[in-house]
């Protein structure tokens, strides 16, 4: 069973920072590329950054570069979101997610295993 859990969401005024986790279970993160969704409400969950399992290759949203940066830890199992000069329009549950294969990708459906979520708000 595979299992990802994600944690650091909470309530932030704009311009502020979070980090959030996401702790997999053992076998389940070898060698697979992460990466991190949110939807907003209302709206269709989107793609925000990805990793590959080596952390050479990584990719952002748009909306996001510059201010995000995605890193992983594969002794502690754990990939991470740094998010920076956050913005109102960033406030969303945020999503990791396990890639079908060793490929980073920007769709949901390069994804196959999806933590429970973590909220993310952003006050202005």
């Amino acid at each position: 069973q595979v299992q990802l859990v994600e944690s650091g969401g909470g309530l932030v005024q704009a311009g502020g920072s979070l980090r959030l986790s996401c702790a997999a279970s053992g076998r389940s993160f070898s060698g697979y590329a992460m990466g991190w969704f949110r939807q907003a409400p209302g709206k269709e969950r989107e793609f925000v950054s990805a990793i590959s399992w080596s952390g050479g290759t990584t990719l952002y949203a748009d909306s996001v570069k510059g201010r995000f940066t995605i890193s992983r830890d594969n002794a502690k199992n754990t990939v991470y979101l740094q998010m920076s000069t956050l913005k109102p329009e960033d406030r969303a549950v945020y999503y990791c997610a396990r890639s079908l294969n060793g490929l980073v990708g920007r769709t949901t459906r390069t994804y196959d295993y999806w933590g429970q979520g973590t909220q993310v708000t952003v006050s202005a």
